[in-house]
């Protein structure tokens, strides 16, 4: 990575806004005055700003503030989609409307950590911004997606097709679509080195899409190792190297870190 334009990603943060502004201080990106101070840094957030704590609408507005002030200094904040804001999306969008496993989007959403406020607070801006989000993105060397799942590969064969389709799916009013997508996005762990398939996997995806190494997050790095979340501290690599977990579970009491490739 080019020393004048360090990268920084930060994983899951799962309304855990206190912990969020805590990392990006320590990282130097925030400033006390809360404004951009990373100058010419790229920032990388892995999605699921949503749900399990109280303080995720407040983390997507500081994202789309950053966005614009880290862009006026010659920087990058770059955030991706993860599940938990198609989730949100649509128990705005569909409400009560029955989905293809009996129960409803809205109620989906509630069992999956769903926060009333949240929604009521969810503007068509903010949402606007959601439904745009990449799904994945090529930085340098390094692939970036939320999930380690495969599904993604459904929706094109390229990074540029894949979130193009995403884009459309999420902006469009076909609940079919959007209860796959869903139960899609439930996939984890298809690079698991308890899986014999899971290097070939993960090297299939890096063929397919380019790069060097999969980051990730979705499945959180505790969950993996069968350890207490505020164990972890930094990122799993695994699968011969190919991938690497940044999902810290910080809503499971997990610190949290700031991972420079």
């Amino acid at each position: 990575m080019s020393a004048a334009r360090p990268l920084s990603i930060v994983g899951d943060i799962h309304g855990q806004y206190d912990q969020l502004v805590a990392l990006l201080r320590g990282a130097g990106l925030l400033g006390a005055d809360m404004a951009w101070a990373g100058g010419a840094a790229r920032l990388w957030l892995m999605g699921d700003f949503f749900d399990r704590g109280p303080g995720a609408i407040a983390a997507v507005d500081l994202v789309m503030r950053l966005q614009r002030e880290a862009a006026a200094a010659g920087g990058q904040v770059g955030a991706l989609l993860g599940n938990h804001e198609p989730l949100i999306l649509a128990a705005q969008r569909f409400g009560d409307r029955p989905t293809s496993w009996g129960g409803s989007f809205v109620a989906g959403w509630l069992r999956n950590g769903g926060d009333p406020a949240a929604l009521a607070e969810l503007t068509p801006a903010r949402a606007a911004w959601l439904a745009d989000l990449p799904a994945m993105a090529l930085v340098g060397d390094l692939l970036l997606m939320h999930a380690d799942a495969t599904f993604y590969s459904s929706y094109g064969g390229t990074v540029a097709a894949v979130n193009q389709s995403l884009r459309a799916l999420l902006h469009g009013d076909d609940p079919a679509a959007w209860d796959r997508l869903l139960e899609q996005f439930s996939e984890r762990m298809a690079f698991a080195d308890s899986d014999p398939d899971g290097a070939a996997r993960a090297a299939q995806m890096l063929a397919d899409f380019g790069g060097r190494q999969i980051v990730h997050g979705h499945t959180p790095i505790n969950y993996v190792l069968g350890c207490p979340a505020d164990q972890v501290a930094a990122p799993l690599v695994y699968a011969g190297g190919r991938c690497v977990n940044v999902d810290g579970g910080m809503y499971r009491g997990g610190p949290g870190f700031v991972y420079r490739p």
